[in-house]
């Protein structure tokens, strides 16, 4: 080092100097401002994607709070569509029930109309059956009876008696 120290020149300093200076402009003007530019570009960029990022995770949420007041909607909607469909099976149910009451009473009365209609035909017929057999066993006893005058007779005064005394 003292080598050095003994031998510095101004002339080879100043040389040196102006050498490095001269490194240094051109350096700046074609080497510091493209590399400066590319790093603000890249500076500048790495913004926009944070900025763009963060809108994008902002229009995320809102899009999540939609879909979740969209589904919450859409619960609300088929929790009151499933209580409506069941309150009208049970209106139906019910109605059906009326409906079937009302006809199989409307059946029974139909069915005790028909049977008493029957009983009273059966029971006139039934009537006239007996006064023609009786009619007939009657007619037939008489016969037999009053084959003899003085029997017809006795008879005949016996029925005039009768009416008499009613």
């Amino acid at each position: 080092m003292e080598k050095l120290i003994n031998e510095f020149s101004f002339g080879l300093f100043f040389w040196q100097l102006l050498i490095f200076i001269g490194l240094i402009l051109i350096l700046k003007k074609f080497a510091w401002k493209p590399i400066l530019d590319t790093l603000n570009e890249r500076e500048n960029s790495i913004k926009e994607s944070l900025e763009s990022a963060q809108k994008a995770k902002d229009e995320f949420s809102k899009i999540k709070s939609d879909n979740e007041k969209i589904l919450n909607e859409a619960k609300k909607e088929r929790d009151f569509i499933i209580s409506d469909a069941k309150k009208m099976g049970r209106e139906i149910v019910e109605d059906a029930k009326n409906v079937a009451m009302l006809e199989s009473e409307k059946i029974i009365e139909n069915a005790r109309e028909s049977i008493t209609k029957e009983k009273d035909l059966i029971l006139k017929d039934l009537k006239f059956q007996v006064v023609d057999l009786s009619v007939e066993i009657a007619s037939k006893i008489l016969k037999k009876e009053l084959s003899e005058k003085q029997k017809q007779d006795d008879y005949v005064q016996k029925l005039i008696d009768e009416i008499e005394l009613k």
